[in-house]
């Protein structure tokens, strides 16, 4: 049990984290001083420089906040989503079989789409999540910018995306470093569309455009059915 100065301490540094996110998803880096992240923190300057000694290390912190979501890959067998039956497996092009990928032997496909979901929920309803991706994508405008967080999904995708291969979720043919690449690349680019459009209001909707139209050229025909694009039903259920 954390000493209570210990405890004071980590509250201190929260609030300051949470007054952080605040300024900077409002104003950006640029934009937001250490006077704004004291006053939105509730906390003396003092207390902020013992915790963090620039706003660049705040902000660096904050921007590594986005890769909490990781850690709801799962580490055991993936659970295939069900067959999808009805309309929706028609208009998929998909038969609603059940082809359950044999022996799963771990995250696979269907994680990397839940995992750009529990992400569009992030950003619709966390301040850190929606103030690091937007210091993400700012310091990657900067002189000297840090690919280190598109790097970290990547690997993540990567690391998802191999064992799928490896049992046949995915083409064989696919480069599976590309694919990945190309699905941190597009969320972010559907994340920026969706929030200048309509304030992230549409964003499940447009991660579910985005993988209904990558499943049918990345899955073999006899899997595509186990993938459900909007989500599996666990991944549903945690962001309602």
């Amino acid at each position: 049990m954390p000493r209570p100065r210990q405890h004071r301490a980590e509250v201190t540094r929260q609030a300051i984290l949470d007054g952080a996110a605040v300024a900077f998803d409002r104003s950006g880096f640029g934009g937001t001083s250490l006077s704004d992240v004291v006053k939105h923190a509730g906390v003396t300057k003092g207390a902020l420089y013992f915790h963090f000694p620039s706003k660049e290390a705040l902000a660096r912190t904050l921007m590594a906040e986005q890769l909490r979501v990781a850690d709801l890959v799962p580490t055991g067998p993936e659970t295939p989503s069900p067959g999808i039956t009805g309309p929706e497996a028609s208009s998929r092009g998909t038969t609603g079989a059940d082809t359950t990928s044999p022996n799963p032997t771990g995250p696979g496909l269907q994680t990397v789409i839940d995992l750009t979901h529990h992400m569009a929920h992030g950003l619709r309803s966390d301040t850190r999540i929606r103030a690091g991706i937007r210091l993400v994508i700012e310091f990657g405008s900067f002189t000297d910018p840090d690919p280190s967080p598109y790097e970290g999904w990547i690997d993540i995708c990567i690391k998802c995306l191999t064992p799928a291969q490896d049992r046949g979720d995915l083409h064989r043919s696919l480069d599976v470093h590309a694919l990945s690449t190309y699905l941190v690349g597009a969320f972010t680019g559907i994340q920026v569309t969706s929030h200048v459009r309509t304030g992230r209001t549409d964003l499940h909707d447009r991660v579910v455009d985005l993988w209904n139209l990558t499943l049918p050229a990345i899955v073999p025909a006899d899997r595509l059915a186990q993938f459900d694009p909007a989500g599996s039903p666990e991944c549903r259920a945690a962001r309602t």
